[in-house]
């Protein structure tokens, strides 16, 4: 079947919000089962671990597969194993002894984290494939591109949020074993469209060697580099302290963390999509660079500190949280949004599944070190610690972000030599 780029954008993106939402459930599904088991916040991180881990690996192997084999493969192989996933965690009973059980979700998990790599590489190479870089007209092709990344992963993250609320609403409704098995059915349902997608998406003339897997570009590296900082920076407090803390704190039932954690992400993913629009609107009208990126950065260092302080100073916590969760995500959004662009902008469409896989796995590596550091600094100084070890997260990715490569030669893009 011979589909145009757009038809073919489409099915991959419907593809990735569907596997986005089980992913979002699954982890709030996760976290407060075994939180109401009464498992601690370093046990619970420690049930991630493989997810994050095996991401990581994921990414860096993964590429190469898309590269080699194409990104219709690599879609397909990442949503099976993900209904695989749901399909293993639908037997775990609070009967379990507690390290078979830690053990067994640990195993699922990792099955989920290499499924999410492999989909979200998948995806997000597949729009340089799909969309044309107008060779004509450079800075007319890198707004279309911006725009394009924008909308994919801002709607992503949208999804998510409502995936959380949909893992705290399932849990409240339904139970855990049964609401798996129901996302387990969906995300088959949402595998179908994907069969009819060329074979040659994403693939390179040339089989690149293993060796290829470590990018050889300087823009790159350096904002793979960044990536991992600003994403270790987010999940520090946010992935395990943060919904333990809404409990802890201020008595909240799972449907309502779940709930306000879910309104948060779709905020946050809003703010992802209208990325361009917003700095149009501020009178930006060239594509994002390296001074963009180190502006936002910059700012969002300050956030996690303000919020620290609020919460020493005894404000409000309700009010201290929803203010500078709110901020927080406006910073991080924008900055996210203008990274998610540039790696594609340092990159070209025949080498773009293996530099897309080489950055990921730096957002999956600051996504496990954080996760990690989530539960171990929550449980040992709580969540004021949290978010000072985020501040500083946030600062070395400014720092490092110094160091970045314009994205635009006169009249190309940077090349991947």
């Amino acid at each position: 079947m011979n589909l145009s780029p757009l038809k073919q954008y489409g099915i991959v993106t419907t593809n990735y919000w569907a596997f986005t939402l089980t992913d979002g459930a699954m982890r709030m599904l996760v976290l407060f089962h075994f939180h109401a088991l009464g498992y601690s916040t370093l046990e619970i991180a420690f049930l991630f671990l493989f997810y994050e881990f095996f991401g990581v690996l994921t990414n860096l192997y993964g590429g190469l597969v898309g590269a080699r084999y194409g990104l219709r493969l690599t879609l397909w192989v990442g949503t099976c194993l993900q209904i695989m996933a749901l399909l293993m965690l639908i037997p775990v009973s609070s009967s379990w002894p507690k390290v078979l059980s830690v053990v067994y979700v640990m195993m699922a998990q990792a099955i989920s984290g290499i499924a999410k790599d492999l989909n979200k590489m998948s995806a997000k190479s597949a729009i340089k494939t799909v969309i044309s870089e107008t060779p004509d007209n450079l800075q007319v092709g890198e707004k279309r591109l911006f725009k394009w990344v924008a909308i994919l992963t801002g709607s992503k993250n949208a999804l998510k949020g409502v995936g959380f609320f949909l893992g705290g609403f399932l849990l409240m409704s339904m139970g855990f074993n049964s609401a798996m098995g129901w996302m387990a059915a969906g995300l088959a349902m949402a595998l179908i469209p994907t069969l009819v997608l060329p074979g040659q998406m994403g693939k390179m003339k040339v089989k690149p060697a293993l060796s290829s897997i470590l990018s050889k570009s300087q823009g790159i590296n350096v904002l793979s580099l960044a990536r991992f900082f600003l994403f270790g920076a987010r999940d520090v407090w946010f992935v395990v302290a943060l919904p333990v803390f809404l409990e802890e704190a201020l008595g909240w039932n799972f449907s309502e963390i779940g709930g306000f954690l879910g309104l948060w992400v779709v905020g946050y993913g809003i703010i992802q999509a209208s990325a361009p629009g917003l700095r149009r609107f501020w009178g930006q009208t060239q594509s994002p660079g390296a001074s963009a990126l180190q502006f936002w950065n910059a700012l969002l260092t300050a956030v996690p500190a303000l919020l620290a302080i609020a919460l020493w100073r005894e404000v409000d916590v309700s009010i201290a949280i929803t203010a500078g969760l709110t901020l927080f995500g406006v910073v991080f959004a924008m900055n996210s949004s203008i990274h998610s662009y540039m790696v594609l902008a340092y990159t070209d469409s025949e080498s773009v599944s293996l530099n897309v896989g080489f950055y990921y796995m730096a957002n999956a590596a600051g996504r496990l070190i954080g996760t990690l550091l989530s539960g171990a600094i929550f449980l040992l100084g709580g969540m004021q610690a949290c978010l000072w070890t985020s501040c500083l997260l946030v600062g070395l990715a400014w720092l490092t972000s110094l160091r970045l490569p314009p994205t635009l030669r006169s009249s190309s893009l940077l090349p991947i030599n």
